[in-house]
């Protein structure tokens, strides 16, 4: 038996327990004590139970002095506090005073921001929700939401944006704990934009490549924030946070992937801006795309906003427009050269776009 000291002996034993789903270990130390260590604190050992018999202080431990310590091992669940983790919340004042005011971020305005890399054990719940909105990009590992009730697994390269005010909760996988960029956001077109984000989105949550482009934009925000709340930089951070949510609406055109897509749309606009000069009919566009009339009508209204033959006049009015700036070209010309003989139709067209006549428009603009 080791001595310490060389005036008692160490004697320890280990026994392991569960209450509740928490670990439990006990740690049992014994001290056997010669008379000399009296003035040692006498945790005495009352009794024990060990294979379904009884030992007081007479039997198995007679002559020992006890301290008896617990200690938990838990899985507890945590907010942050993560290694490496990052985080802001602009303070409150700076919104009522500053955010919900100026005339620039009132429409949309971060309140909080943050980084948590492989946040083991993370977990938040609202019952009532909170009046922010909240977007959580996964880049790494798995998690989990549960909004109003419906759980929703989030694996990496997925964002999901949390409406405020809802009922919610969310945490990282056990096994494979995410790691995050957050932002939490508010402001007149906040539910706007969530709307169409949920929109555009399957399930709110949806699937993203991964961009370094996106990442810069989240760490340029969160580089100006850290440096203080000056007018001009709670302007510029939030101007690019505009660009951000954009990155996840439109992500092709973020990506400058959408011209490589070759998608029923894209094809006809490309075909549209490559006849410029002609006059194309709905039959001739649908044609094109090798779809009935009313199908092609559809998707690209669908897809654009627009009918096709008014998509088409709008490219029309915009190549006008550049020929009235830049070139000497009489109306009659312009009219011509976009494939409209009749320059009073081509005249009457242009100012129901532009609100002022082919004349009015060069000579309101023109620098020269």
């Amino acid at each position: 038996m080791p001595t310490v000291n060389k005036r008692f002996a160490l004697h320890k034993k280990l026994y392991g327990f569960t209450v509740a789903g928490v670990a439990i270990i006990s740690v049992i130390f014994g001290l056997y004590s010669p008379n000399s260590l009296g003035m040692l604190p006498k945790f005495y050992f009352a009794g024990c139970k060990k294979n379904s018999e009884f030992y007081c202080s007479n039997g198995l431990f007679n002559g020992c002095y006890f301290a008896i310590l617990l200690m938990k091992v838990t899985n507890e669940r945590i907010k942050h506090g993560f290694k490496g983790q990052r985080m802001i919340v602009l303070p409150r004042k700076i919104i009522s005073d500053f955010l919900i005011k100026d005339h620039l971020t009132r429409s949309i305005y971060i309140t909080d921001i943050g980084y948590y890399p492989k946040a083991i054990h993370h977990y938040v719940e609202r019952k009532g929700g909170i009046n922010q909105n909240i977007l959580i990009y996964c880049v790494e590992g798995c998690g989990w939401v549960e909004i109003n009730g419906r759980q929703i697994s989030i694996e990496p390269s997925q964002y999901i944006i949390i409406p405020a005010n809802q009922s919610h909760k969310y945490g990282a996988d056990e096994g494979m704990a995410w790691t995050i960029y957050w932002i939490h956001f508010n402001g007149s077109l906040a539910d706007y934009v969530v709307d169409l984000i949920i929109k555009h989105s399957k399930d709110y949550k949806p699937y993203l490549a991964y961009n370094e482009n996106r990442i810069k934009l989240f760490e340029d925000i969160y580089s100006q924030l850290d440096k203080g709340y000056s007018d001009d930089t709670l302007r510029y951070v939030n101007m690019i946070f505009y660009h951000f949510l954009s990155s996840l609406l439109y992500e092709e055109k973020f990506n400058g992937e959408e011209t490589n897509k070759l998608s029923v749309v894209a094809t006809s606009i490309n075909f549209m801006k490559q006849n410029l000069n002609s006059i194309l009919s709905l039959q001739d566009l649908a044609d094109k795309s090798n779809l009935s009339v009313s199908h092609f009508s559809t998707v690209f209204k669908r897809e654009t906003g627009y009918s096709p033959i008014d998509y088409f006049n709008h490219l029309k009015v915009q190549k006008a427009c550049q020929y009235l700036l830049f070139t000497n070209m009489s109306i009659k010309e312009i009219s011509f050269s976009l494939g409209i003989e009749d320059q009073y139709y081509f005249s009457r067209m242009f100012a129901k776009l532009m609100h002022a006549s082919p004349k009015e428009y060069r000579n309101r603009n023109r620098s020269y």
